[in-house]
């Protein structure tokens, strides 16, 4: 696996048990897992307007919301286009979703689905899955 694609609401805003952090402990993940080489996205079904906070801009390759491609999860393609922009096969690529009508769409386009419960779980997980 080379890419990590993840939702924004409900995965990288949970932060779990931890309420205290700086920031919800997937974020960690994802500045973790770019230090290994893995291509790294947030696929949201925000509109157009919408972008993560500025100080995780540098944590991921690409950014797709539906607003700005006219398309959202569960449509196949629109993981199909994230993977694209991400220079990847969907093959490569582990997508997290808490909508596991979502993470069925990731597996229809061929990504391995994680359906995110908590943050323990799909940490552990991403780890399995990536190596890390």
């Amino acid at each position: 696996m080379r890419g990590l694609v993840l939702d924004f609401g409900g995965v990288l805003t949970d932060y779990g048990d931890d309420h205290g952090a700086d920031e919800p402990p997937l974020v960690g993940v994802v500045r973790r897992v770019r230090g290994s080489g893995v291509r790294t996205a947030v696929l949201s079904n925000a509109d157009g307007l919408w972008a993560p906070p500025r100080a995780w801009a540098p944590l991921f390759d690409v950014v797709v919301t539906s607003g700005e491609v006219g398309m959202a999860k569960p449509d196949r393609r629109i993981y199909l286009l994230t993977a694209d922009r991400l220079g990847l096969d969907p093959a490569d690529c582990v997508f997290v979703d808490d909508l596991a009508v979502n993470v069925r769409g990731a597996a229809a386009a061929g990504m391995v689905g994680v359906h995110h419960h908590s943050v323990r779980a799909t940490t552990e997980e991403i780890e399995v899955l990536l190596g890390t």
